[in-house]
């Protein structure tokens, strides 16, 4: 459950036209499933009014959800309200690995490389095959060939067997050996720039959220952490899909990225207990 990269006027539009969606996920993902992955609607129409969504907007988030197989109606005591499937439990569950991972790789770990062969008859499984690569990070080295540091071998074998797609694919584990410059093929392979702008638009984005919680001359309530968790994580969680970890040693000088992550983990920090007390304190079916 990632989203698109997308730049300029058209990355505000998509952000302003997403969010309902994404703050959705992000709400479920944190909050349901230790009640068994199941929220009542009246829960999750009040928790996201403090986000600033109204009902209306909540709701048909939900049908479109619901419509692409994350969630599923189901009712409890006579509320109604919706789960998540199979599959969007599983793939939160790796989300979490992915997006709560603090390390970077270093170019000891190695890479895994994605090789693909798809008949032209088949051509659809291609689109969806690099889709996919795509969503998980993966750079393309060379056509049909995709490589992406080595920690996300589970994670790509996953994916090949949820989309019925490991016929097609050989995964390995390597190592660059020669020739050329690691560095400056890194750069080929992956828009740095591009990387860079995001991890900027997200600190210009939450940086004084950080300020306003470590000011010792006042402290926010539990709502306030709800909304601020909330809204940091929805921004955040896309980020560790387009830069998989790459090797610090590989990446420019001061690299936005690595603020970034320093700012969110400081916020996860002060935020998490505070925000999950709200919820749990009167917000929980």
């Amino acid at each position: 459950m990632t989203t698109e990269t997308v730049s300029g006027d058209e990355a505000d539009t998509a952000r302003r036209s997403t969010q309902p969606r994404q703050l959705i996920v992000t709400v479920y993902g944190l909050y349901s499933r230790e009640s068994g992955g199941w929220l009542s609607v009246a829960s999750l129409v009040s928790l996201l009014a403090e986000l600033g969504v109204d009902e209306p907007a909540v709701r048909s988030s939900i049908s479109r959800i619901k419509r692409r197989g994350i969630l599923q109606a189901r009712k409890e005591g006579g509320a109604a309200g919706y789960e998540l499937s199979a599959e969007a439990v599983e793939i939160l569950r790796e989300g979490d690995e992915r997006i709560f991972r603090r390390e970077r790789a270093t170019l000891g770990d190695g890479w895994v490389l994605a090789v693909f062969s798809v008949p032209e008859s088949e051509r659809h499984r291609r689109h969806v095959l690099r889709t996919q690569l795509t969503a998980l990070g993966f750079g393309t080295a060379a056509p049909g060939v995709w490589v992406a540091p080595a920690h996300l071998r589970a994670a790509t074998t996953s994916m090949l067997r949820r989309y019925d797609l490991d016929a097609y694919a050989e995964v390995f584990h390597a190592e660059h050996l020669a020739f050329g410059d690691l560095t400056d093929k890194i750069a080929r392979w992956w828009d740095l720039d591009e990387l860079h702008r995001l991890y900027e638009e997200f600190l210009g984005e939450h940086r004084a959220k950080l300020t306003r919680w470590t000011r010792p001359d006042e402290r926010p309530d539990e709502r306030d952490a709800f909304v601020d968790y909330v809204r940091v994580l929805t921004d955040w969680r896309r980020l560790p899909y387009c830069d998989p970890g790459l090797p610090a040693e590989l990446l420019p000088p001061d690299w936005a990225g690595a603020r970034a992550a320093d700012l969110f983990f400081s916020l996860k920090t002060r935020l998490e207990a505070r925000a999950h007390a709200y919820v749990s304190a009167g917000h929980r079916p």
